[in-house]
Formats: structure tokens, C-alpha cells, sequence
């Protein structure tokens, strides 16, 4: 069946239950692109036309209810000798499953469960439509905690012939009403009858009439009274075992009105008002139709009298006499013969029938650790029966096929025909990996505990990705689809740290090789080198990175553009500046420092000098079109002045040669300089030129102790009005300098 399609439209998927007339599977609807539940006919009963009639006709009536509470009915159909039903899929488990792993369950869920069940009937009833099978094997619940109530109308397709082919009757006995088990006609009242059932199967764990055969159980649902729930479950209200007591009164018109009655009634039972109400009480009344013994009527024979005795003929001598009293004795004789004989036929009646009632008793065996087969066969050997419902779930350490458990046990005495239900061993339920990428890394631990992995068997890895965002989950291992134990399975999350970043490293100053060997440390890629001309960066050196600057982040792989050094501008024109200085005395030492600034940038130092008389200084400047030199100079810590020197002044050689007089006064030192007192230079220091490899420094001449020219007149206001010295000037090319 699974793979198959019904109808051309709903693909069979995997069967997910199954009872005494239907198996029931997952399928999925072609047409709609959703899930839904398919219960098929069992083959013993396709060839029943009567059944087949009331089947459909009842599943078209089932197909009318529309409420939130009741398994819609989509669909039914017959393919070949298959008959089918289309109806809602949920997703979750039944209430026999809950029951089961968690009995006795909350007073306030089992009071909530009932009410939704309930409301259902109520529908349903409303409907003209009676279940006859109410049972937690029938109530479905969602996910969400949604109550669903299945299988409306397919104990009413069941006829009186089915019923003498199967030899019972259809339906669970443990929760049928009176008087469905005797046989008559049921109506809403026997379905509120089960619902009280259920109600107290889900706050006791167990059911109120058990029994060694259905015949038994359903005996004891006529004639015996049960035990309260109360005493199995004290922390049940008085309230709320009120409406067990009502809903399972044995006559029907003790029970709820309708369905709607008993909802109410669920509805109100825990408030607090109603919690301590005292007992239900019911008339004690006579049953008309209690079983009662009636003393046997037995007719007076002929001839004896009210008293028992035999009237006597007196004898007397005349013949007639004496024969009229022969003849009064042969009629106790015939009597007693005749009750004789009676008697012996009743033994025998009594002897036949008790062997016919009288069922033996026989001994459990132990099947356990058999297989299915083997088990099968030393319980029929015995005359017991295996139950139809074979419980197979998966149990650790037991193989598939293997009986582990019976629910009679070993050496148990029952009556032969007694039904045993067996407990085998199945495969492990492997669950399909469900997709958690692409959401975050706790959205995907919910998923996956939801699927009953714990925590501790999900493991994190954090790795970098260009491409998903940090915290969002980029890879799972087990795969989408693949097939896992929830038990045993390990999983691993590798989960975004977003985009790797490195720091950008600083490339200036530095030669093409180097800031290469810098890149591809860093992990990224020299995308291209130009070249370009700089007054500050020596030839052949990085002077800018682009697009980043040093010290930002960088993705690895990023690409960068680096810009060589060719040396000066064509234009660029190198001036050696001279000035004289003296001592502030003649004859005593003066130190003089030199600060300047051209086209290579400002405030550089040239260095200091100590001078007794008079010298004349040179300082190399490199001047361009638009960028000016200066030239200051401090005695003694003193600012004394600034000498601009123009390009154009130093391209045509008319640059006044300054002097620095004895007597010059200290002036405002200009804007940006700074303090005298600080960036001194050792003396006898000069500056470099960074352009002039292996060229000699340029320093201050050494004139120390010497005597200033007598021909060098000071300058007026200290600014070159003095003797003009002729200076030799050169116009630097870029591309004829190493």
C-alpha cells in the first residue's frame, strides 16, 4: 500500500495505525500539496454490500460535522476492492498513548480534554450523528493541545451480519454502556456514558470494569457497581468525580440530557465554589430490569390434596371395595416414576449444560524472548487467544520480532479462550533530519530538541562566512533528510561568525617587496602598483595604500593598490640656502639652531651650530611652484627670525643672502613653529636630503673661533639688506636622480 496512489491524487506515505475494520496511513494529497490521513477498509469486510452501504452513507453523514474538535472528512473513494476515507492529518499522538506514559494526568488537563470531547458529541449529536465508540484510542491530540475526535460514524456502518461473522460485538468493551452491551439501541446518552469512562481512565490510569474475557467485562458494566475514583486519587474533587458518577449511572435516564449538559457541567466543576460541593446522590430505586430469582411453581398432582396426603380407600369386604383401592395406589406409583424420570432428565440437562458453560481453566505460559510465530503457537497450544492488537515498538536491547513482554504473566490460571496480547520487538524508529540552516543557532536547538534530542548532543562550531551572517547556523551534520537515532545521534551546528577581518597593515616607506611580503601575510592580494612622484618619500618606497588605510579591517582576499615613490617632480628645484649668523658677543659661544620647511613638509629641524663669530650657514631646501621655503633661526633659545624663499626668487638667483647681527633683537616666533627650547638637534648635525643617496650632508661650515668678514655689513632688520653672496642654484629632473 505505501507508494501507492489512491484516486490518482493522494500518494501513500507510511501507516501510522490501525484497528479491528480499518488500517490507517499518512498520505500526501498531490492536489492540495498537504498531509492527510487515509483509512482503509479491512479485506474481510469489502465483500459485505450491506456494509459497504452504511459505510459510505455514514462517512457522508461523518463528512457533514464541521467543528474545530472533530477530524474533518475530506474525502471517500473505492479503488478496486479498496475503500477509503480521506480525512485531517494531526500531527501529535492519541490519548490511549498519553494515558499510557503519564496516567493518572492533571485534574484541570483531564477536565479540559473531556470538555472538548464534549463539545464534539454535543456537534455531533446536534447532527443526528451518534459515535458508539468514544475511547482515548479515538481522541486525538494536537501539537498545539487541540482535542480531535475521530472515527464519527464507522461503528454505525456495522450490521447485524457482520456482527454474527465475527462473533462479537463491534466496539471496545471496556467502554461500553449497558445498554450497548445488551445488545439494544444506543443514542447520545451511551456515548456520554464512555466519555465518563474516559474521564475516569485519565485521572485513575485505569479503567472501572476489568475482566478474563469480554463477555465478563461487559457482565460487570450491566450488574456491578465500580469503585470511585476518588479512592484511587484522592487530590480529585468532589466536583469532578460528580460528573464521572452522573455520566456512568447504569440507567440512561439518570445520565446528562445531552452532551451540551455535561459540557457545562466540565466547564464549572473546579471552580472554587464547586470544588468541596457534597456527593451526588441518586434515589435508590428498583430496576425493572434487575435480575431477580423467581421460586419455581410447581401444579399439584391429581388426587392429592391441599395438605400433601394421599387419600386411603377403606377396605371392606366386598370385592369392588377392594379393587377401587388396588387402583388408588397405582397413581403415587406412576407419579413417582414420572418424577423420577424427570428428575434424571433434569441431571441431565443440568450435567450437559454445565459442560457446556463450565469453560476450563488452563496456565499462562511464558513467551517471552520467543519470536512472534513461536509465541503464537504456545498460546493457541494452550487455547488461548492473541489479541489482534500486537503491541510492536522498538525496545532497547531486544531484536526485532522478539516477544517482550505478555499480558498475562507466567503461571497466571485462566479460562480457556482467554485473550493475551503480546508485546513485540520492532525496529528503531529512525527520525529524518529536519532542516536547521539559515535561522539562528537557538532557533535550531529548539527545532531539534523538539524532535527529542537533548541539548548535550548538539555541539557548536563557530566558523568564519563571507556569505551568511554571524549567528545564523551555515552547515549541519547530519544532512537534511538523513536518517538518525534521537538517542544516540551527535549533531554538529557550525554556526557564522560573519565576515573574517584582519588589520590592515602599514605599507609607506616601505619598498615594493616588503609591502608584499606584508600583504601576503595578512592573507590578501596585491591587485596593482603605480607609480607616482613625491617630495617626501624616498624613491622606490610604498607612499599610499589604497582603498584602506593602515590599521583598519580587511576581509582576507581583499584586494590592494600600492603607489611607488619615483622621486622629486621635474619641477621640483633644490636650493641650497645660505645665511650668516654671529654670537650674540662677539668673541663668546652662541649656539644658533636652524629650523625649515619646503616642499617636503614643515618644521623640520637642520640642526644647531656653536659659533664665537660670524659664519655662514647653508641649509638645502627643495622647493616647488607652489611651495615656498622658510628658513628660522634661534640663538641662545631666542626666536630671532624667518627667511622666506620663494621658487621663483631661488629659480632666477635673486635671493638675498641674510645675516644674522650681534644686536638683532628677538622676535615673534611665526605661527606653527615650535618652541626653540625643544627639538634641538645635537651640534654638528645637519639634515639629509632623503633624494640624495651617497651624496656628502649638508652642513654648516666650520667657522668656530673664526673672525666675522669684515666685509659682511649686517642686514637691515636682520632680512638679507646686507652683502649679496652669488649662489649657485640647480634644477632638480626626478628622472635623471638615483
Amino acid at each position: 500500500m505505501i507508494g501507492h496512489q489512491l484516486g490518482g491524487r493522494y500518494e501513500v506515505i507510511e501507516r501510522v495505525g490501525g484497528g479491528g475494520m480499518a488500517l490507517v496511513y499518512k498520505a500526501q494529497d498531490l492536489l492540495l500539496n498537504r498531509n492527510v490521513a487515509i483509512k482503509v477498509l479491512r479485506q474481510q469486510f469489502v465483500h459485505d454490500e450491506e456494509f459497504i452501504r452504511r459505510f459510505r452513507r455514514e462517512a457522508q453523514s461523518a463528512a457533514s460535522l464541521s467543528h474545530p474538535n472533530v477530524v474533518s472528512i475530506y474525502d471517500v473513494g473505492q479503488e478496486d476492492d479498496v475503500h477509503y476515507i480521506v480525512m485531517e492529518y494531526v500531527e501529535g499522538k492519541n490519548l490511549n498513548e498519553i494515558i499510557k506514559e503519564r496516567a493518572p494526568l492533571q485534574v484541570d488537563e483531564s477536565v479540559r480534554i473531556a470538555s472538548q470531547i464534549a463539545d464534539a458529541l454535543d456537534h455531533a449529536h446536534h447532527n443526528q450523528i451518534i459515535h458508539r465508540d468514544i475511547k482515548p484510542h479515538n481522541i486525538l491530540i494536537g501539537r498545539n493541545g487541540r482535542v480531535k475526535v475521530t472515527d464519527f460514524g464507522i461503528a454505525r456502518a456495522v450490521t447485524s451480519t457482520t456482527i454474527t461473522q465475527t462473533g462479537s460485538v463491534v466496539g471496545s468493551v471496556h467502554y461500553f454502556s449497558p445498554e450497548h452491551a445488551k445488545g439494544i439501541v444506543t443514542g447520545e446518552k451511551s456515548d456520554l456514558y464512555s466519555l465518563g469512562i474516559v474521564l475516569y481512565q485519565m485521572l485513575t490510569g485505569q479503567l472501572p470494569f476489568l475482566g478474563e474475557s469480554p463477555i465478563s467485562v461487559a457482565l460487570k458494566h450491566l450488574q456491578e457497581e465500580f469503585d470511585e475514583p476518588r479512592k484511587f486519587n484522592p487530590l480529585i474533587p468532589q466536583s469532578v468525580e460528580n460528573v464521572i458518577l452522573k455520566s456512568m449511572r447504569k440507567n440512561p435516564q439518570e445520565r446528562y440530557q445531552s452532551a451540551k449538559e455535561m459540557q457545562t457541567d466540565l466547564e464549572t466543576c473546579l471552580m472554587p465554589e464547586r470544588r468541596n460541593e457534597t456527593k451526588i446522590d441518586f434515589p435508590d430505586e428498583d430496576d425493572i430490569d434487575q435480575t431477580r430469582v423467581m421460586p419455581a411453581i410447581k401444579p399439584e398432582p391429581r388426587g392429592v390434596t391441599s395438605t400433601g396426603a394421599v387419600p386411603v380407600m377403606e377396605s371392606n369386604e366386598e370385592t369392588g371395595k377392594g379393587k377401587a383401592k388396588a387402583k388408588s395406589w397405582k397413581k403415587p406409583a406412576l407419579l413417582i416414576s414420572l418424577t423420577v424420570l424427570i428428575l434424571i432428565a433434569m441431571v441431565g440437562v443440568v450435567w450437559y449444560v454445565k459442560g457446556m458453560l463450565v469453560v476450563p481453566e488452563v496456565t499462562v505460559p511464558n513467551v517471552i524472548t520467543q519470536t512472534e510465530e513461536k509465541a503464537r503457537e504456545m498460546l493457541e497450544e494452550k487455547g488461548l487467544v492473541v489479541s489482534d492488537e500486537v503491541i510492536r515498538l522498538y525496545q532497547e536491547g531486544v531484536e526485532p520480532g522478539i516477544v517482550y513482554e505478555q499480558s498475562r504473566k507466567e503461571g497466571d490460571v485462566v479460562k480457556e479462550g482467554s485473550e493475551v496480547q503480546i508485546s513485540v520487538g520492532a525496529e528503531k524508529e529512525l527520525v529524518k533530519m529536519i532542516d536547521v540552516k539559515q535561522v539562528t543557532y537557538d532557533e535550531a536547538v529548539k527545532k531539534l530538541t523538539a524532535l527529542g534530542i537533548k541539548e548535550d548532543q548538539i555541539q557548536r562550531k563557530d566558523d568564519f562566512s563571507n556569505d551568511v551572517a554571524s549567528g545564523i547556523v551555515i552547515s549541519q551534520t547530519p544532512g537534511v533528510n538523513e536518517e538518525f537515532d534521537p538517542v544516540t545521534v551527535q549533531i554538529e551546528l557550525t554556526v557564522s561568525k560573519g565576515t573574517e577581518t584582519v588589520k590592515m597593515p602599514d605599507l609607506k616607506n616601505h619598498t615594493r617587496s616588503e609591502a608584499e611580503e606584508k600583504l601576503k601575510s595578512a592573507g590578501l592580494v596585491l591587485a596593482q602598483v603605480q607609480e607616482e612622484q613625491s617630495y617626501t618619500v624616498e624613491k622606490g618606497k610604498v607612499t599610499q595604500q589604497w582603498p584602506v588605510e593602515a590599521g583598519a579591517d580587511v576581509s582576507p582576499g581583499d584586494k590592494i593598490t600600492i603607489f611607488i615613490s619615483t622621486g622629486y617632480p621635474p619641477e621640483a628645484l633644490q636650493y641650497p640656502f645660505d645665511i650668516n649668523v654671529s654670537p650674540k658677543e662677539e668673541g663668546k659661544n652662541s649656539k644658533i639652531r636652524i629650523t625649515y620647511e619646503d616642499a617636503r613638509g614643515k618644521n623640520q629641524e637642520w640642526g644647531t651650530r656653536t659659533v664665537n663669530s660670524t659664519q655662514m650657514l647653508t641649509i638645502p631646501l627643495v622647493l616647488a611652484p607652489n611651495e615656498n621655503g622658510a628658513v628660522s633661526v634661534y640663538r641662545d633659545g631666542q626666536f630671532l627670525d624667518t627667511y622666506l624663499v620663494s621658487y621663483s626668487e631661488a629659480k632666477n638667483g635673486t635671493v638675498n643672502v641674510p645675516s644674522i647681527d650681534p644686536e638683532q633683537s628677538t622676535e615673534t616666533p611665526p605661527e606653527n613653529e615650535p618652541d626653540p627650547g625643544e627639538g634641538s638637534v645635537d651640534e654638528g648635525s645637519g639634515s639629509v636630503d632623503p633624494n640624495q643617496e651617497g651624496e656628502p650632508e649638508s652642513t654648516p661650515a666650520d667657522g668656530e673661533g673664526d673672525n666675522v668678514d669684515e666685509d659682511t655689513s649686517a642686514m637691515n632688520n636682520g632680512k638679507g639688506h646686507g652683502k649679496e653672496k652669488e649662489k649657485k642654484k640647480e634644477v632638480i629632473n626626478a628622472s635623471s636622480r638615483p
